[in-house]
């Protein structure tokens, strides 16, 4: 497309977003943060769906359009696409992107635990990763969200981390 917006400073506004939603406007309330985050990202979705199929015909079913979101759509926004696309013919997608990007820089602190508990430390540091990169992943379901439903697909998105950069995106397509 015609113009581009540096991968760093749109890790830089995510960042800021996040904060600024779990730590200031919605301190208490991580449910509506994430809420508000996702519908951000809806609303971004939303427009770049509509900006990257202009000049296309209309998808004519949901597998069409999830292929079009796992290559082209994945491609503009992060110059690669998905990894690998699963569905279990029923209107359930998983997207699986082993390097997501928003996620590559991201690390777990195992210092940062202040509990005195004892807990496997396996655990407890799957448990910090889940927990630190949880808001970062409502922005793209959003994303994945807003598109879809710009190309007439409604749905629910949500994200699983399996391992630290890789993430799942399971669209699950309401009827």
């Amino acid at each position: 497309m015609g113009k581009e917006v540096s991968e760093s400073c749109v890790e830089s506004l995510l960042t800021e977003i996040v904060s600024s939603y779990c730590n200031r406007f919605y301190a208490n309330k991580p449910e509506l943060a994430a809420r508000r985050i996702e519908a951000i990202g809806y609303q971004v979705g939303h427009q770049l769906a509509e900006r990257y199929t202009v000049e296309r015909p209309r998808f004519t079913d949901h597998l069409e359009a999830i292929k079009f979101i796992c290559k082209d759509f994945w491609s503009e926004l992060f110059k690669k696409q998905i990894d690998n696309l699963k569905t279990n013919h029923r209107g359930t997608f998983v997207l699986q992107d082993n390097k997501f990007r928003w996620l590559s820089r991201m690390t777990v602190d195992p210092l940062s635990d202040n509990s005195s508990s004892v807990q496997d430390p396996v655990a407890m540091a799957e448990n910090r990763a889940a927990q630190a990169t949880g808001m970062y992943l409502y922005f793209p379901c959003g994303i994945i969200r807003g598109a879809l439903s710009n190309l007439g697909i409604p749905c629910a998105v949500s994200a699983d981390i399996s391992n630290l950069p890789a993430c799942s995106f399971v669209v699950r397509i309401k009827a």
